[in-house]
């Protein structure tokens, strides 16, 4: 893929600043008419719209550019001769990363207990506000369990493409390099051909959706913080915190001393690098909408070789979730404190073993999380229901834990290129959000 920038690429401080301002109009906006029908209709009618268009743009490339990317990274592996050696890196640092972000999370819950003494006024005003919200995402949890494995094999992959079932599309693009690695050259040329032209066509549809970048996330975030402001919270202010000071004891240590460690590389440089990456993940709370920004900044700005960015990262979006294991853990935990449920050692080693493992469920997008949530409140009793006292505050945190999770992607691809001895030079001049 060239590298040479065919238009102007957008800076990062300028999508920083965009949401800067865009989280204090909000806020303002809340704190002039919050609730107000006038405010609710710019919000329903010109904000969220616009955000949303914005995000859609960069979701209508997610499906082509995982099958193509997927693929041809299988190919390049199968080629060399070390997809399975790769696959088992992969898992190897998902797992470990993920295993220790819940891990942190309880320490830190256990140690503040932040659902000790919250009001009860406070808990039924919420839990009322939000009882209907909380009840519909439950309701989205299908029994999660074997059958989730199970359906992870498409009966139908056009449909699979079709609903957004990213770890089906996954298996599907792996399955499909495997057998494109298996026949004769002169056969397989043409089809990688087309794959390759699609990765291309997706990498110049994304360089176009980022130039509206500072729109729709001041756009984003502005919906955001004028609906709820800051009056809820303030009110759950404690919790909050100990969720983001988790995700940032994760981001900078934890992280920190595997990119010291296994990438090789200095973190304070490596955070710098992928600032964008972690601007685009908080802005849109979403790993699949990043995706586009992780796979262009690891290939050119890190020098992550496309066979491994294309097989590490569309694998990561769907089942490398740090954050959201670790916000998982914190929640059960913080809502068990809430409704006076105690929980033992044991409960607790089960509240990290289903963080671990529902975060590999996760849909990629925004709020994915709180379905399956809600069945690990319900498997060490406590009140599913729950999750409608921190549904007013999830916009944020969801934010908070998508940075995470993004940049646990990007980290472990690195990981798995600098081990294999498989990095190659940076392109700065590659059209990338600068």
């Amino acid at each position: 893929m060239s590298g040479n920038a065919e238009h102007q690429s957008i800076p990062t401080r300028l999508i920083f600043l965009a949401l800067i301002l865009g989280a204090a109009a909000g806020i303002a906006a809340n704190a002039a008419a919050g609730g107000s029908e006038r405010l609710l209709w710019v919000i329903r009618n010109v904000t969220e719209p616009i955000g949303q268009t914005w995000l859609r743009m960069l979701f209508m490339v997610v499906v082509p550019l995982i099958f193509s990317t997927m693929a041809l990274g299988v190919v390049n592996l199968g080629q060399v001769g070390s997809l399975g050696k790769i696959l088992g890196k992969t898992f190897g640092f998902f797992l470990m990363g993920t295993a220790i972000a819940a891990a942190i999370g309880l320490i830190l819950v256990n140690t503040v207990r932040p659902g000790d003494g919250l009001p009860k006024d406070l808990v039924d005003q919420v839990m009322t506000e939000y009882k209907g919200e909380a009840d519909a995402r439950r309701a989205r949890l299908q029994g999660f369990g074997v059958q989730t494995f199970v359906n992870i094999v498409p009966r139908n992959p056009v449909e699979a493409a079709a609903t957004g079932d990213y770890l089906a599309l996954i298996f599907f693009a792996v399955i499909f390099g495997v057998g494109l690695s298996r026949i004769p050259e002169q056969q397989s040329k043409p089809v990688t051909a087309v794959l390759d032209g699609i990765a291309e066509v997706t990498i110049r549809i994304i360089g176009l959706v980022m130039q509206l970048a500072p729109i729709g996330v001041a756009m984003l975030v502005f919906s955001t913080a004028s609906r709820f402001g800051l009056s809820l919270l303030k009110a759950l202010a404690l919790y909050v915190i100990v969720v983001v000071a988790g995700l940032l004891i994760h981001l900078l240590i934890a992280l920190g001393v595997i990119v010291r460690t296994f990438g090789r590389m200095n973190p304070v440089n490596f955070f710098r690098t992928i600032w964008p990456i972690m601007l685009t993940a908080f802005s849109t709370s979403s790993s699949s909408a990043t995706l586009p920004t992780s796979m262009r900044v690891s290939e050119f700005r890190l020098g992550v070789p496309r066979s491994i960015t294309g097989f590490v990262l569309p694998l990561g979006a769907t089942a490398n979730m740090h954050g959201t294991a670790l916000f998982e853990g914190v929640t059960v935990l913080f809502l068990a404190q809430v409704f006076g449920v105690d929980l033992g050692i044991g409960a607790q080693i089960t509240v990290i073993a289903l963080s671990v493992i529902t975060a590999i469920g996760t849909a990629g997008v925004p709020g994915g999380s709180l379905p399956l949530l809600a069945m690990v409140l319900e498997t060490v009793g406590v009140p599913g229901q729950g999750i409608a006292i921190v549904l007013g505050v999830d916009r944020l945190l969801d934010m908070c834990r998508t940075t995470l999770n993004v940049c646990g992607d990007v980290v472990s691809a690195l990981c798995v290129a600098q081990t294999e001895g498989l990095m190659q030079e940076p392109e700065p001049s590659a059209e990338v959000v600068s």
